[in-house]
C-alpha cells in the first residue's frame, strides 16, 4: 500500500497523509465475525481514570481475529483484504474448504484468491502458519505465539516481522523488531512473512481533529500548569522542571523510568534485551 498525500487546500491538509485504501475490499466487514466494543474512556471497573487523555472517538466494532491458526492441513481461500479500525495492520477474510470463514492478519503481498494453510509440513510462503520447529533458520515470521495454544502475541503490528535465528534444545531463538533476542518454545505457531501495511509508519496525522476521531483527547504539558497542578508547573516564563528529572503529576519518575518487574517470570527466556544489555 502507498501513502496518499493531499493538496494543501487548508493548513491541516498541508501536513496530512493517509494510507491508500483503494486495493481493499469495499463490501464491508463479515457480520458473523463482528463483536461489540464498548468505550471505557480510560476508566477501570471502579470508574477511576487509569489511562489519561482517552475519550470520544468514532464508533467501531471488534473484528474477531484467528490468532491461533489451529485448523491444520485445510486450505483456506482469501476472499478479501480489509481495513480494521482496531489495529494498524490489514486483515484478510479467508474461507476454509468446509465453508467456515475467519479473519487472519494479512501478511504483505497476500492477494484475493490466494491459498493459505496451517500445519507442520506446509510450504514456506507468506500467510502460512507453522510451528517454529518446522520453519527454516533465517526465515522472517510474524504473529508468533509465546505459549503453545494461547494464540499469537508477538510481531502483530503493521510492517513488523521477527527473524528466526537458531533452534536448540526445544527452543527457538527469535530476533524481535525491537532488537531483543528471545527464546520461544519450538512448538509455538508462527506465520510466514511480514505484516501488511508497511507504510503505516510514514503516515502523518496532520490535524488535531483526526486524533480526536481515534479517541485521543488533548495532552497539556506540565510545564505550563500551576505549581498546585503539576510538579513541573510555576515559575516566570519558560522554566525548567526544577527537579533532577521529569516526573508524572504524582511525583513518580517519568520518561525513561523502567517499569518492568525486576523478577519477571520470562526473564530467563530473554537472551539480549532491546537496549543491547
Amino acid at each position: 500500500m502507498a501513502i496518499k498525500n493531499y493538496k494543501p487546500t487548508t493548513a491541516a491538509r498541508r501536513n496530512m497523509s493517509v494510507t491508500d485504501y483503494t486495493a481493499l475490499s469495499k463490501d464491508g466487514p463479515e457480520k458473523s465475525l463482528l463483536a461489540p466494543l464498548n468505550k471505557h474512556a480510560g476508566r477501570n471497573s471502579y470508574g477511576t481514570i487509569t489511562v489519561r487523555h482517552r475519550g470520544g472517538g468514532n464508533r467501531k466494532k471488534y473484528r474477531i481475529i484467528d490468532f491461533k491458526r489451529q485448523k491444520h492441513d485445510m486450505d483456506a481461500t482469501v476472499l478479501s483484504i480489509e481495513y480494521d479500525p482496531n489495529r494498524s495492520a490489514f486483515i484478510a477474510l479467508v474461507q476454509y474448504e468446509d465453508g467456515e470463514k475467519r479473519y487472519i492478519l494479512a501478511p504483505n503481498g497476500l492477494k484475493v484468491g490466494d491459498k493459505v494453510v496451517s500445519g507442520e509440513n506446509v510450504d514456506i510462503k507468506p500467510g502460512n502458519a507453522l510451528p517454529l520447529k518446522s520453519i527454516p533458520v533465517g526465515t522472517f515470521v510474524h504473529n508468533v505465539e509465546l505459549y503453545p495454544g494461547k494464540g499469537a502475541q508477538l510481531a502483530r503490528a503493521a510492517g513488523i516481522m521477527a527473524q528466526l535465528m537458531a533452534k536448540e534444545n526445544g527452543m527457538a531463538l527469535l530476533r524481535l523488531p525491537s532488537g531483543e533476542l528471545r527464546n520461544v518454545r519450538e512448538n509455538c505457531m508462527a506465520c510466514i512473512g511480514q505484516v501488511s501495511n508497511i507504510d503505516h509508519e510514514n503516515m502523518k496525522i496532520g490535524k488535531a481533529g483526526r486524533k480526536r476521531h481515534m479517541g485521543w483527547r488533548p495532552t497539556v504539558r506540565g510545564s505550563v500548569m500551576n505549581p498546585n497542578d503539576h510538579p513541573h508547573g510555576g515559575g516566570e516564563g519558560k522554566s525548567p522542571v526544577g527537579r533532577p528529572g521529569p516526573v508524572t503529576p504524582w511525583g513518580k519518575p517519568a520518561l525513561g523510568y523502567k517499569t518492568r518487574k525486576p523478577h519477571n517470570r520470562s526473564d530467563k527466556y530473554i537472551v539480549r534485551r532491546r537496549n543491547g544489555k
